[in-house]
C-alpha cells in the first residue's frame, strides 16, 4: 500500500513539469536527486523496524541481486527469514555469511538465535560466547542471549556431564540400541 502511494506520488509530481515526460533521474527506484541509488540495506533494516519482514526480504534480495552476495546482505536475509520463522532458510544464508566473514558479530548472534529456536543450547551457547568475545562484551543482547542458551543448557541434562540413565545394548551383526534405564 505503502509502495503503491509512493509511486502515485512520484507520478504527479513528474507530472507537474514541463513536457510531463519522465527523465532517467525520476524512474521509480532511483532516488530523487538522480545521483545515486537508495541504499536496499537501509530500507531493507527501515522495514524491519517497522515489522514488513517480507518486504525487507524482498529489498536485501534485490540488494544481493544488483551487489551479488556480501555478508551484509546474507545475514540481513537470514535475520529476515528468522523474524518469518523460517529457521531453515536462515540457519542456510547466516551460514554463508559466516563463510564470507567468520566473525561478523550480527551473523553469530542471530545463528545462535535460530540454534535456541531448535533447542540445540550447547550450538547456541558456543555461538553467543564467540560473538559475546568479538563484541568485547559490549551487545547486552548477547549477553542476554548467552544467558539464556547457558540456563537451558544446564537444565536440559545435556552439558557434557557423565549420565549414567543409558545403556548401550547390541543387537548382533554390529547394531545398538540405547535404551533408558530407570
Amino acid at each position: 500500500m505503502i509502495r503503491i502511494l509512493g509511486v502515485i506520488a512520484l507520478l504527479a509530481l513528474c507530472a507537474c513539469q514541463t513536457g510531463g515526460a519522465f527523465t532517467p533521474d525520476q524512474l521509480p527506484g532511483r532516488a530523487l536527486s538522480g545521483h545515486e541509488d537508495v541504499d536496499g540495506l537501509l530500507v531493507g533494516h527501515r522495514l524491519m523496524e517497522a515489522g514488513e519482514y517480507d518486504l525487507a526480504l524482498r529489498a536485501y534480495y534485490r540488494v544481493m541481486a544488483q551487489q551479488g552476495p556480501s555478508v551484509d546482505a546474507l545475514s540481513a536475509i537470514g535475520s529476515a527469514n528468522l523474524r518469518l520463522g523460517r529457521l531453515g532458510q536462515a540457519e542456510q544464508m547466516l551460514r554463508r555469511a559466516l563463510d564470507l566473514d567468520p566473525a561478523f558479530v550480527p551473523a553469530l548472534n542471530n545463528l545462535g538465535v535460530v540454534m535456541i529456536e531448535r533447542r540445540e543450547w550447547g550450538q547456541a551457547a558456543h555461538l553467543f560466547r564467540y560473538a559475546f568475545a568479538l563484541d568485547s562484551g559490549r551487545s547486552e543482547e548477547i549477553r542476554e542471549n548467552l544467558r539464556l542458551a547457558l540456563a537451558n543448557l544446564e537444565n536440559s541434562g545435556y552439558n557434557g556431564e557423565n549420565n549414567d540413565n543409558f545403556a548401550l545394548v547390541r543387537r548382533g551383526d554390529g547394531r545398538f540400541l540405547l535404551l533408558a534405564t530407570p
